[in-house]
C-alpha cells in the first residue's frame, strides 16, 4: 500500500487545461493520450474519500498564448473542472509553488504528502516535483497521469514526446519523488 487513510494526501492537478488539447500547436506529437483520463480517475477517487485537492491554473503572461487567461484555452478541460471548495491556484511560472500561496495551503492543513499529474511532464510537473521534494513534501508524480509533447533541441534535434516524459520521470525518480501509476493508489 502506498498512502493510507490516515496519510490524507493533497492532490495537485497541473494544468490539466483545454489549451493543451491542440497537440499540433505544442508539438504535433503527444505521449500518454489517455493522461487526463487518468488523472480524472484520481479526482474522482480524491473526492469520494473527501481528501484535498489543488487544481493549478497556468495563467500565461504571453497574450498570444493559448494558455492566456481569458482566452478559452486557460479553462480547465471538462474532465477535471474544479467544484465547490476545491482551491483553484493560478500561476504564471512553471512551479505551481512560485509566485502562489500553494505551500502555505498545504502547511496550514498539515499535509506532508502530495500526488501530482497533470501536463507537461518536463515542464510544470518535474518543477513542481523538484519543489516540493526540497520542501520536505513526501510528493508522488503519476506516471499515466502526466503527458508531454515532442519539442526541437537547440541544435534542431527532434526529441519525441516518450522520451523527454521518461526522461523526466527518471531524473525526479528516488531523489525529487516516487513514480507511481494510477492503478498503484491504494487506499
Amino acid at each position: 500500500m502506498i498512502l493510507s487513510l490516515n496519510d490524507r494526501p493533497a492532490l495537485i492537478l497541473i494544468d490539466i487545461q483545454k489549451g493543451f488539447e491542440d497537440i499540433r500547436y505544442w508539438g504535433g506529437h503527444r505521449n500518454n493520450p489517455d493522461a487526463e483520463k487518468s488523472a480524472s480517475l484520481l479526482l474522482n477517487l480524491w473526492r469520494q474519500e473527501s481528501f484535498p485537492v489543488f487544481h493549478i491554473q497556468h495563467c500565461s503572461a504571453n497574450p498570444d498564448s493559448l494558455l492566456a487567461e481569458g482566452k478559452p484555452g486557460n479553462d480547465f478541460q471538462n474532465c477535471v473542472l474544479p467544484i465547490e471548495g476545491e482551491a483553484v491556484i493560478k500561476k504564471n511560472v512553471n512551479s505551481a509553488f512560485i509566485g502562489t500561496d500553494l505551500k502555505k495551503r498545504l502547511d496550514n492543513l498539515g499535509i506532508r504528502k502530495i500526488v501530482i499529474a497533470g501536463l507537461t511532464t518536463d515542464h510544470c510537473i518535474s518543477t513542481s516535483a523538484r519543489m516540493a521534494g526540497n520542501f520536505g513534501f513526501d510528493t508522488y508524480v503519476v506516471y499515466d497521469a502526466t503527458a508531454t509533447f515532442d519539442k526541437t533541441g537547440f541544435n534542431g534535434e527532434l526529441f519525441s514526446a516518450e522520451i523527454l516524459h521518461d526522461t523526466a520521470i527518471a531524473s525526479l525518480s528516488g531523489e525529487f519523488a516516487t513514480i507511481i501509476k494510477t492503478g498503484e493508489l491504494v487506499f
